[in-house]
């Protein structure tokens, strides 16, 4: 599939069938989800599928990722590109008014390069004309392939005869601009389709299994079965979700929860793939395993969500329905009236090429591509890469913006409270950064960083012991110190004990980013009404809600996430997600539009529309601003495209229009679309 009257060709061939009650097509994964009774069989839906011209097998777990719709059309293009560039030269001469030898010697020469090229470069349209007829159907490049190969034979034909004129040269700026705009397109569609491969690749690829016995053997992830005891070793992900059984540990669940501190968990405690132990060796007992874990049912979620919502691709449904019949009619009729006027067969035939050829739909093709990679540049060099380049139509229509708080609102780092540092003596302080030094611990490690930098002097330490779970104890001076777990404290903190001193409690908090409040002030007076959708705790999120004056949802799974995103779209708004970890996947892919930072995790840059480099924030509303700009570039192409049909169709069925003017007018139409697209050059201000 490569357009919108793939999908629908394929929608309405599934959608016929007794027992099919619906029929889903996902363009970027080239997927087709089906709704069926029992009574439908496999075989039936490949059987339909091929009947509409499409190749097709069930799609399985083992299935390697679909391959590159860019990749194909590279040398095609490279070829017209080069061909079309060498028969342009020789054309030069013959429009200068060479005529006889000369003329002659320069339509064989451009023969001899542009057939071939034509004959290569036409391929992708060629095959899938063929595809659509011998199955007695129609589709876009049927009219196309037939006026390239009817211009060409005709172009032969004059230059045997030692006509005047030759349109190899306008063949082949057809060929070129028709596959620039689908390579286009194809380049964007491509970045968009690795969301739920990076999302798998977060659980392990395997576990440890104790077997009854006592004895242990290494299983992949695919043959592990609830029941089975895993043992997880610290600094191993978990291949499968489970409880675990045996020893306590610390586990970071932040891609799963957006949790932002590691979460204790021991025995008769749940855990899930994906996660990280960060401590110490558990065992766990397998709850489930594969395609029932939660991993892979937010994989599911993703998937689900994953579909193409753009208006301008229903429009181009709709047309490409009307497209091919019109263009045949159009040339029918031009031959036939041109016959029965008295001009003969050859004349009537050159006119009825030209209707084909200026009819091509490439400036409207090129209409939205262009548009959306002009601008993408654009905002790339503002730090903000677009990997889906339709989400520019739908971040220009969202009125709502929900906000991730760790890691997106916020840094995702926590640090030390300031405050508290400086009141620490400066012996104290050495204490604390030598027992920070001797943990690998998030905490310990953005304490050392911070005091780290402040010149202390490190305090001497002997028998320095690290329990884990516990936290880091030695002597000092003959004095026992430790840095360790307060027994109770609010939010994230360490304790620091020094025999003989009071303890002293070292908070922690995850900073916002800098400019977040003047990017949010910016949202809000673009009437985005911003808030906050976050999984971590509750107190966490009214901090930073005070912080901002933003309304905020705690505690949110990432189901509950989707949920949230389905009910604002039930009451008519558009969504833009703005996430970073893997339970904000689901919720990237079920928002019209969405946005990650660079340090998200991998999952959530593969999901999301748009990554944004850097700790600003003020990327967010300077991409829904360029992509305002761009839709209304890319209505105004629309015009353009569709005002130049408008004008040149009457002109070529009434005569007035060969073949190469026909060629250099749709060429001349592709450059105008292009040219007021170049506009969004400096969209990103």
């Amino acid at each position: 599939m490569h357009c919108a009257g793939c999908m629908a060709k394929v929608e309405r061939g599934l959608t016929a069938l007794p027992g099919v009650t619906a029929a889903r097509v996902n363009l970027t994964a080239r997927q087709v989800r089906v709704e069926h009774t029992d009574a439908v069989t496999t075989p039936v839906l490949v059987e339909a599928l091929s009947a509409a011209g499409f190749a097709s097998q069930p799609r399985g777990e083992e299935l390697a990722p679909p391959p590159s719709a860019v990749r194909p059309l590279l040398a095609p293009l490279a070829v017209a590109g080069f061909a079309c560039m060498n028969v342009m030269l020789l054309s030069v001469s013959v429009w200068s008014g060479a005529d006889g030898a000369t003329r002659d010697l320069f339509h064989w020469l451009s023969a001899a390069i542009g057939v071939p090229a034509i004959v290569f470069a036409g391929q992708p349209f060629f095959r899938s004309a063929w595809s659509a007829l011998k199955r007695g159907s129609t589709n876009m490049d049927v009219p196309i392939s037939i006026g390239v190969t009817l211009a060409t034979g005709l172009s032969l034909y004059e230059t045997a005869r030692r006509g005047p004129e030759a349109w190899f040269d306008g063949t082949l700026m057809l060929l070129l601009f028709l596959l620039a705009g689908r390579a286009l397109d194809a380049a964007m569609r491509d970045r968009a389709r690795a969301g739920v491969d990076a999302l798998l690749r977060q659980a392990a690829p395997g576990a440890m299994v104790v077997a009854r016995d006592g004895s242990m053997a290494w299983l992949a992830a695919q043959d592990l079965v609830a029941g089975m005891i895993m043992r997880i070793a610290a600094g191993e992900r978990l291949a499968a979700d489970g409880e675990i059984v045996r020893g306590e540990s610390r586990f970071d669940q932040s891609l799963l929860t957006g949790e932002s501190a590691p979460v204790d968990s021991g025995i008769g405690d749940a855990v899930l793939a994906g996660t990280l132990n960060l401590e110490s060796p558990v065992d766990v007992r397998v709850s489930a395993a594969g395609q029932g874990t939660t991993l892979a049912e937010i994989a599911r979620l993703m998937e689900a969500d994953g579909q193409s919502r753009s208006a301008y691709v229903r429009v181009a449904d709709r047309a490409s329905r009307l497209y091919a019949p019109a263009v045949h009619t159009l040339a029918a009729l031009t031959f036939a009236g041109w016959l029965l006027a008295g001009a003969g067969i050859h004349q009537s035939l050159v006119y009825a090429i030209a209707v084909l050829i200026i009819t091509c739909p490439c400036a409207l093709g090129l209409a939205v591509p262009v548009a959306q990679v002009i601008a993408s540049g654009a905002l790339m060099r503002r730090g903000i890469m677009v990997k889906d380049g339709s989400a520019l139509e739908r971040m220009a229509t969202i009125d709502r913006v929900l906000l991730d708080k760790t890691g997106t609102l916020t840094l995702g780092r926590p640090l030390p409270d300031p405050v508290v540092l400086d009141a620490l003596p400066a012996d104290a302080a050495g204490v604390a950064l030598a027992l920070a030094s001797h943990s690998r611990h998030p905490l310990s490690r953005a304490l050392s960083e911070a005091l780290g930098g402040r010149g202390l002097p490190l305090a001497e330490l002997e028998q320095v012991r690290e329990e884990a779970g516990r936290g880091v104890s030695a002597m000092w001076q003959g004095r026992s110190v430790a840095l360790h777990r307060p027994e109770a404290a609010s939010g994230v903190s360490t304790a620091l004990d020094i025999a003989g001193q009071a303890t002293w409690l070292i908070p922690f908090a995850d900073r916002l980013r800098p400019d977040a409040t003047a990017a949010l002030a910016d949202l809000a007076a673009m009437e985005l009404d911003p808030a906050i959708l976050s999984g971590d705790n509750a107190g966490a999120v009214a901090e930073v809600s005070r912080a901002t004056g933003l309304a905020g949802q705690a505690a949110a799974s990432p189901q509950a996430k989707q949920a949230a995103i389905a009910a604002l779209q039930a009451q008519g708004h558009r969504v833009l997600m703005v996430g970073d970890g893997l339970n904000d996947g689901p919720a990237l892919a079920a928002a019209d539009a969405s946005i990650a930072p660079g340090t998200a995790s991998d999952v959530g840059r593969q999901t999301a529309d748009m990554v944004f480099l850097g700790d600003d924030l003020a990327a967010v509303p300077r991409a829904i601003r360029a992509a305002r700009r761009t839709m209304a570039v890319v209505r105004q192409n629309f015009v353009l495209a569709i005002g130049y049909n408008v004008l040149a169709v009457p002109l070529a069925m009434a005569g007035y229009v060969t073949p190469l003017i026909a060629a250099a007018a749709m060429s001349s139409s592709s450059l105008i679309v292009i040219g007021n697209s170049l506009r969004l050059v400096r969209a990103a201000r």
